[in-house]
């Protein structure tokens, strides 16, 4: 599946809205919907990449930046290097992943930041026995109160939430740092007590140490990744994608 995004707007006129919809084949009201945000929002879905380039040709001559992505070819997060351990220094954060590949990035190279919540759904069955009142045996019993075991079977739901940050650098692969999964003794003297509190001070150091780094937290709340990916894609079975989408239109106009 191939997305089309745009981007890059200044404000949205009337005049930018009703092109833009007229382009996608929707109503003003729902582009205005896709562009609440400022963007970057997917418009559009294609299996046919030529379909996808032709419409994003014809949204750029509307003044719009736009991008195409070919979402099956999107790595998972958990495809990338995700970070075990790290420890920070003043020019540098060095990381090893869970299976011994080490790496050290110097701060000046790190361009941006992003945060997200990852959500993973379950739902699974379980048998819940109960005890009630069986007329039978109470008969039988000459009126006193029997009761009988009952079974039966309840859907249960829970869901996980884990806060993730991807650091980017240059073309060097994509490193996740994941709050649940993070050992957090590189912080040395400044290890917090809580997983959350060392996640923030992780943060902060490398926001500190990264200055001309951008910075982006819109996909830790629900609504960042709906605004992003649109009606037709579910927000939590495709955060790689939203993370990739971010990742792309904000680098476009770092290089």
């Amino acid at each position: 599946m191939h997305v089309v995004v745009i981007h890059g707007w200044k404000e949205e006129t009337t005049e930018l809205i009703q092109a833009l919809a007229g382009t996608v084949g929707i109503t003003p009201y729902e582009m205005r919907q896709r562009m609440i945000g400022g963007g970057p929002a997917v418009v559009a879905n294609f299996a046919d990449p030529h379909a996808a380039l032709t419409m994003a040709a014809k949204l750029d001559q509307s003044g719009v930046a736009t991008a195409v992505i070919d979402a099956d070819a999107v790595p998972s997060l958990a495809s990338c290097f995700v970070v075990r351990r790290f420890e920070m220094n003043e020019q540098a954060v060095r990381i090893e992943s869970g299976d011994g590949r080490c790496a050290e990035i110097a701060y000046e190279d790190i361009d941006l930041l992003l945060s997200g919540t990852r959500i993973r759904g379950e739902s699974k069955s379980i048998t819940v026995t109960e005890r009630k009142l069986s007329l039978g045996k109470t008969l039988l019993s000459g009126g006193i109160p029997m009761t009988k075991k009952v079974e039966h079977q309840e859907q249960v739901s829970t869901e996980e939430r884990d806060t993730i940050l991807c650091l980017y650098a240059g073309d060097r692969p994509t490193a996740v740092f994941s709050q649940s999964g993070l050992l957090y003794d590189g912080h040395g003297a400044g290890m917090k007590l809580t997983r959350e509190l060392n996640f923030a001070h992780l943060k902060s150091e490398l926001r500190r140490h990264c200055p001309a780094a951008r910075c982006d937290d819109r996909l830790l709340n629900r609504l960042g990744p709906v605004r992003i990916l649109g009606p037709a894609q579910n927000p939590e079975t495709n955060l790689d994608l939203a993370f990739a989408i971010l990742a792309r239109t904000l680098r476009s106009g770092h290089h």
